[in-house]
């Protein structure tokens, strides 16, 4: 068996061991032969390939990034490389000249589209989600998420003790545009007094008021968390405008800190490594029993798989009921 593997959208740390999970299950346990596809999806209209050995796969549990190189390409759209050719059929004549019996994509909600309308054309796929926004459907967690969780919680630490130091209100953005997950899971694990995430609506003077009563009780600084896809002015990034609509409110000095791409590099954390080598492997399994069609998932800690067409096009999102958000609001913590 000949099988295919790319990785598509953005990177985050565990992709590289997810790469090594699913090539030396398939190459030492299977006998399959793999083909490395380069630049994602592009790659797939290039025919930018190189063949993957044992050998060649040393040394990637631990890095972050990707090995064989991403893109934004959404083959199904009139854009990026090849705009004026029929990108899907290109894509299929391609898979059939290498020869590929599957083809596997590491990626995260646009990947799954793609991979579900690949699919649906009767190409051989099988998906591994990625993101470290934690957002794709049908999956406790996806690799990637616990990293740059691990990430923004040693900021929210660090700006406790300057916060601390000058009695100010310090405002951390994270990423998130659409989902608040490393905002809620980074500011209760870093002790947050505020966090702001797009799926709970906020009232600028209850956060204000919030502040001032921890200046009441003895407490002279704060800790906001904020996700970047949170409501603004439409004019400026989250953390300026919180910050700014902050120190309207309540005349205490605030400062805000934006986390940007450093929360998507560097090593993976230990549980993102497991995680990644589990999917990896589980997707193996897969080609193996000739199971297509199919997204590796994780539900509580058992890894199985559900129909890409179950979760294409769909949302994971932090809800009300939440047990963090309602143990949250039990503290005194303030989510608007």
């Amino acid at each position: 068996m000949r099988i295919g593997i790319l990785t598509s959208g953005g990177d985050c740390p565990g992709i590289n061991a997810t790469i090594r999970g699913v090539c030396k299950t398939a190459i030492n346990h299977y006998g399959m032969e793999v083909i490395g596809i380069h630049s994602g999806f592009q790659g797939l209209l290039t025919k930018d390939v190189e063949s993957f050995t044992d050998k060649s796969l040393s040394g990637l549990l631990n890095q972050g990034g990707t090995m064989l190189g991403t893109s934004r390409e959404k083959p199904f759209k009139k854009n990026g490389v090849m705009s004026d050719v029929n990108k899907p059929a290109l894509i299929e004549q391609n898979v059939k000249e290498l020869g590929l019996d599957c083809v596997v994509c590491i990626g995260g909600n646009g990947t799954q589209k793609t991979a579900a309308k690949l699919a649906a054309m009767g190409l051989n796929i099988v998906s591994v989600p990625k993101t470290i926004d934690n957002d794709i459907w049908g999956t406790d967690f996806s690799f990637g998420f616990d990293s740059a969780v691990s990430i923004a919680t040693d900021a929210i630490d660090r700006l406790h003790s300057t916060a601390s130091s000058h009695k100010r209100v310090m405002v951390i953005e994270v990423m998130g545009h659409k989902a608040g997950w490393i905002a809620l899971y980074s500011g209760m694990a870093g002790g947050g007094d505020v966090i702001l995430i797009p799926e709970i609506p906020y009232n600028i003077h209850n956060i204000g008021e919030t502040i001032l009563n921890r200046l009441k009780k003895g407490k002279p600084y704060s800790i906001v968390v904020v996700a970047e896809g949170i409501q603004t002015d439409g004019r400026k990034r989250a953390a300026e405008y919180i910050a700014q609509e902050i120190e309207y409110e309540t005349g205490i000095e605030t400062r805000e800190t934006v986390l940007g791409y450093i929360q998507r590099g560097g090593s993976p954390t230990p549980f993102d490594r497991n995680l990644s080598t589990r999917m990896g492997g589980h997707a193996t399994e897969l080609i193996a029993t000739e199971q297509f069609g199919r997204m590796i998932t994780l539900k509580g800690d058992e890894i199985s798989s559900a129909p890409l067409d179950e979760i294409a096009g769909k949302l994971k999102l932090v809800t009300e009921d939440n047990d963090l958000v309602v143990q949250g609001r039990r503290m005194g913590i303030c989510f608007g």
